[in-house]
């Protein structure tokens, strides 16, 4: 054990791991998060609070994680390299061990540019794989990144985020083994639609030895609609969506649409559940963290192990 977290020990003990997402209020209303949280509890072996996503002010993600966790969740604290040098990084770091804050997902940070503030000064002191292994080096070494002791490192169960779906494709692979090098303990992906090239991808990871050294969940978003669908095809850099997909929403009633999605996510997860080299799911809801619990009930992934 490294950190004493829920997830690791769900991993450890070969169980199918089950991930979610909670993304912070653009505000102070604490309820929000409450709200959201009360449709994760006992669905989600952890869950990820965001870090600013798209570039957009949110409440900060070690608050929410608080928040969730007073609520009886167990956070994924996410931290972006575009806001933070690495000494406010590793404060952060050591203020969330502090707290009890158990996993942490390691992020470049969407550019500020696609955000609300796109003047914003970008930081990125340091990457996300140089992230990872800064973590590594605290709680392992219980060295700070300047060399320099740590009275009492911090706990964590350090996460990365890998994209199959990014050219050029023969990197990918690569990319996830300089994560594995730097020390990262388990993998998100992106959303997945292409299963064809995630069967790719992780059979290469397989072939590598690399899933023997770290625990991929793979990252499922049910399709709202033919427009979200649309949408995330053309407009988001790095997503692979098939024809197929769009055409299979179109084919349905406009009022089963959302059914649809949900089920396309289904089928994934069950696929997911027996494709070597996959550990687990990562959930990501996208404002509709209420139908968490029907997607965990379709995909049968209840009830979660207690561990």
């Amino acid at each position: 054990m490294k950190s004493g977290s829920n997830l690791e020990k769900i991993l450890l003990a070969g169980h199918f791991a089950f991930t979610g997402e909670l993304g912070p209020p653009r505000g102070t209303n604490v309820s929000v998060v409450r709200e959201k949280a009360k449709h994760l509890v006992g669905m989600v072996d952890a869950v990820n609070i965001t870090d600013n996503q798209t570039a957009m002010v949110r409440m900060s993600s070690w608050a929410a994680s608080l928040i969730a966790m007073e609520e009886g969740l167990e956070p994924n604290y996410q931290m972006v390299c575009r806001d933070r040098n690495r000494l406010a990084m590793q404060a952060d770091i050591l203020g969330a061990s502090a707290l009890g804050i158990r996993n942490m997902l390691a992020l470049s940070g969407d550019h500020q540019q696609f955000g609300d503030h796109p003047q914003a000064k970008g930081v990125f002191d340091i990457d996300s794989t140089q992230l990872i292994g800064m973590v590594k080096k605290m709680r392992d070494e219980g060295k700070f990144l300047g060399g320099a002791d740590i009275d009492e490192p911090p706990k964590i169960f350090i996460g990365g985020a890998a994209n199959p779906f990014a050219e050029p494709y023969e990197w990918r692979v690569h990319r996830l083994a300089k994560k594995i090098k730097a020390g990262v303990d388990f993998i998100q992906t992106q959303c997945i639609y292409n299963m064809e090239r995630m069967r790719q991808w992780v059979k290469e990871s397989v072939d590598m030895g690399l899933t023997e050294k770290v625990y991929i969940l793979a990252g499922v978003t049910p399709m709202k609609s033919v427009g979200m669908a649309r949408y995330m095809q053309l407009k988001v850099p790095g997503m692979d969506v098939p024809n197929a997909i769009i055409k299979r929403l179109q084919g349905v009633d406009k009022k089963k649409v959302a059914d649809e999605g949900i089920k396309i996510a289904c089928e994934q997860i069950e696929a997911f559940k027996e494709m070597k080299g996959v550990s687990g799911i990562h959930l990501m809801p996208i404002e509709w963290e209420h139908k968490v619990p029907e997607i965990a009930e379709r995909a049968k992934v209840l009830p979660r192990p207690v561990v």
